[in-house]
C-alpha cells in the first residue's frame, strides 16, 4: 500500500467511527426471514447504524423512487448497500436503475468484484453488472443477490474500504 492511501485509509479509521446504512434487497421472492444475504449484510455492519432495510421488487421504478427517498428524506444516511438484480435476465433491472443515478462512479469496484468473482465461478462472472458510484453525497453499491457474491463484494470489497469510502465522501471531514 502507498504512503499516500496508508495515510488516507488512518486518518478516516480515526476520523469515522459510524456509518448510517440502508440495505435494499430487489428481489419478487425473498422475505425477511428468507432474506440471507440482506441479513448477511446487516450482520456484517452490526457496529454501525441501520437507518432503513426493505425488500423491494426488481422493478426499475421501485428501486429509483427508493434510492431518490432514501436520500432526501434521511440526512445522515451515508451507504446504501443493495442486493440483487445485477444479472442480465430480463427481470435484472437493479443495475439499470442504480447507474442511471450514479453521479460518480467507481469502476474499480465492479472490475475488482468480477475479478474476484473469476476466481470463484469461472467466466460466469462476466454476467455480473455489478457497480457502484455516489449518489446525493450517498455511496452506493450494488451487489448480485447471492450470499457468496454479497460475502465476497462485502469481505473482500465493502468493509476493507468502509471508513475509507464514507470519509472521502464527506470531504474527508470527521463526525459523520
Amino acid at each position: 500500500m502507498s504512503e499516500s492511501s496508508r495515510d488516507h485509509k488512518e486518518a478516516a479509521n480515526r476520523d469515522i467511527k459510524r456509518i448510517p446504512y440502508a440495505v435494499i434487497t430487489a428481489s419478487d421472492t425473498r422475505t425477511p426471514e428468507t432474506d440471507t444475504s440482506g441479513n448477511f449484510i446487516m450482520d456484517a455492519m452490526r457496529d454501525h447504524p441501520l437507518v432503513h432495510y426493505e425488500i423491494v421488487k426488481d422493478e426499475p421504478d421501485l428501486i429509483g423512487d427508493l434510492l431518490d427517498t432514501l436520500t432526501s428524506q434521511h440526512e445522515t444516511l451515508r451507504m446504501i448497500l443493495v442486493n440483487g438484480g445485477t444479472g442480465i435476465a430480463p427481470r435484472d433491472t437493479t443495475f439499470d436503475a442504480v447507474s442511471r443515478r450514479l453521479e460518480k462512479i467507481m469502476p474499480g469496484f465492479g472490475e475488482i468484484f468480477r475479478m474476484l468473482s473469476y476466481h470463484e465461478i469461472g467466466s460466469a462472472a462476466m454476467l455480473s453488472r455489478a457497480v457502484a458510484g455516489v449518489y446525493r453525497g450517498v455511496i452506493v453499491v450494488s451487489m448480485p443477490g447471492s450470499s457468496n457474491a454479497v460475502k465476497l463484494a462485502m469481505n473482500k470489497l465493502i468493509l476493507p474500504e468502509l471508513e475509507h469510502l464514507a470519509w472521502e465522501v464527506a470531504g474527508r471531514k470527521a463526525d459523520i
